[in-house]
């Protein structure tokens, strides 16, 4: 029965099935991934190290979307190291099963094998601008769960993996400031009588991924009676697209987590939809390692400066206006608002 639930569901570019397979994949690899032997102060695999510095101690943490420096395109030596490296091309972490966000169609000829959507536009802006060219990018699939260590550990410069900007995550890595605006969403099947996030969630099964802003507010919300007392919060997941199939096995009855990606779940098995409406606000980022050297950062918030003039909303029309419609609050690119200097 399960298994004809599961057939039937999957449809359209390939199958939501085999996106779990790649997403299970993506974590092996990721998992497999060897430590950095740069030394201390690498700056991924194959780059020249860069010298360790002390921290200055960072402002209080009210905003934390405008927290990220002020712009800059001036080269330093995070830039210089991975200009100099010998395979000269920008290591990003991202999704490859997000669809419409990082994720390959194998449905479209022209993109064969290549990964593609709105997050990966914006690598390729940024790799364009540091290094000459958009197709200069090792891009490494990354699960959620394993943003902020792959960061840590050197193996990539940057993730662009629909990362919110958070007060705890600016305490282990940086960010720019802000590309994207959304927030927490419930989704569940169709025939289902859950609502949003309110009391009809008692009694069901809620699925989340594992380090996301999603499980930190259905934990924080359990403990101080936030959430209907009878729902159950599930182990999270290592990627969102894993609850969409828990949903399609009948393993779960709600997925709790970020408004777009869930629209963009919905778009792939019209057996699931979005249920109530946002009921947070968010900012996605781009995530660094933090340093006394912040010229990455400061670099790809110039980038951005430019690309919410010329290049987000070409993306936006041509990836997420589909699915999240034409009201949603997330069509216009949020403002940057910097760190004031101390």
């Amino acid at each position: 029965m399960i298994a004809r639930r599961l057939r039937a569901s999957l449809k359209g570019w390939g199958g939501v099935g085999a996106m779990a397979l790649a997403c299970a994949t993506a974590l092996v690899l990721a998992l497999l991934l060897p430590d950095s032997a740069l030394g201390d102060g690498g700056t991924g695999v194959g780059g020249q190290g860069v010298a360790r510095g002390t921290q200055a101690k960072a402002p209080e943490c009210t905003d934390p979307q405008n927290l990220s420096p002020a712009p800059s395109s001036a080269d330093g030596t995070t830039i210089d190291a991975i200009k100099n490296r010998k395979d000269r091309r920008l290591i990003v972490g991202v999704d490859q099963n997000s669809y419409h966000w990082g994720y390959r169609d194998p449905n479209n000829p022209k993109s064969g094998s290549d990964l593609e959507g709105f997050d990966i536009d914006l690598v390729h802006a940024i790799a364009k601008n540091i290094l000459g060219d958009e197709n200069a990018v090792q891009f490494r699939a990354i699960p959620t769960s394993q943003r902020i260590p792959a960061i840590q550990r050197g193996k990539v410069d940057m993730v662009v993996r629909t990362m919110t900007i958070t007060c705890k995550r600016l305490d282990q890595v940086a960010f720019s400031a802000p590309y994207f605006k959304t927030g927490q969403q419930v989704l569940a099947p169709v025939t289902s009588d859950v609502t949003g996030y309110d009391k009809s969630l008692a009694g069901k099964r809620i699925c989340s991924a594992s380090s996301s802003t999603a499980n930190e507010r259905l934990t924080a919300d359990r403990a101080h009676g936030g959430l209907v007392s009878s729902a159950v919060v599930s182990p999270p997941v290592p990627n969102q697209l894993d609850c969409l199939v828990r949903l399609q096995l009948g393993e779960a009855d709600a997925v709790v987590t970020d408004g777009a990606l869930a629209a963009s779940q919905a778009a792939q098995d019209p057996s699931v939809e979005l249920k109530g409406g946002i009921f947070t606000t968010e900012f996605y980022g781009v995530a660094m390692k933090k340093g006394s050297d912040d010229d990455l950062v400061r670099r790809v918030n110039q980038v951005l400066a430019d690309y919410r003039k010329d290049g987000w909303r070409q993306s936006y029309d041509k990836w997420l206006a589909p699915t999240l419609g034409p009201n949603s609050p997330s069509k216009i690119p949020p403002d940057a608002q910097y760190r004031q200097p101390t």
